[in-house]
Order: structure tokens, then C-alpha cells, then sequence
């Protein structure tokens, strides 16, 4: 992972849509560095799509930030959507 980056985000997007955006990707890195439960990812993750209703903008942005950090928005989605509650757990999605 690159030490400084920029989040993908949208210029058209409001104030408040950046920031669910970028609570996303936050939530997103400390699952990979901390424990977050399924529960919370998916509650960031539903907030996120009000934003982001299109799948194929959801696929850029995550393959964005999946190239510029090694996190992956869809194993952990889909992790957590399968799990629903506990822990996510590195190992089911790396």
C-alpha cells in the first residue's frame, strides 16, 4: 500500500456524500488493520450505496482504491453481506 494517497471521490458529490464516501474507505482500511464487525461495515456500506447507486461507479471506485491501497471493497462486501454479524476476519477475504 502507497504510504499517502487521495481517496477516490467524486467532485459532483456534496459535502455530505464525500464524507459517507470517505467513511467508507475509512471503515474499509481498518477492517484490514483492526477488527470491525460485519454489522458496522454493512451499515457503512448501505450508507455508502445512497450514495453510490450504480454498481458500475461502486466497481471504479472500489477497483480504485483496491490499486492504490491493496484493499478490496468487493471481498470485503461480500464477506460481509454472507457473515452478517461477528468480526470480519482477514483471512475469509484476503
Amino acid at each position: 500500500m502507497k504510504e499517502n494517497y487521495s481517496y477516490p471521490l467524486n467532485s459532483d458529490w456534496s459535502t455530505d456524500e464525500i464524507i459517507v464516501v470517505m467513511n467508507l474507505w475509512s471503515t474499509l482500511e481498518k477492517v484490514y488493520s483492526q477488527k470491525v464487525s460485519a454489522e458496522e461495515f454493512l451499515t457503512v456500506y448501505h450508507e455508502f450505496k445512497q450514495v453510490v447507486k450504480s454498481i458500475g461507479e461502486e466497481r471504479q471506485l472500489g477497483n480504485a482504491f483496491e490499486e492504490l491501497t491493496g484493499y478490496s471493497l468487493y471481498r470485503v462486501a461480500k464477506q460481509a453481506r454472507v457473515q452478517q454479524t461477528g468480526n470480519l476476519n482477514r483471512k475469509d477475504f484476503d
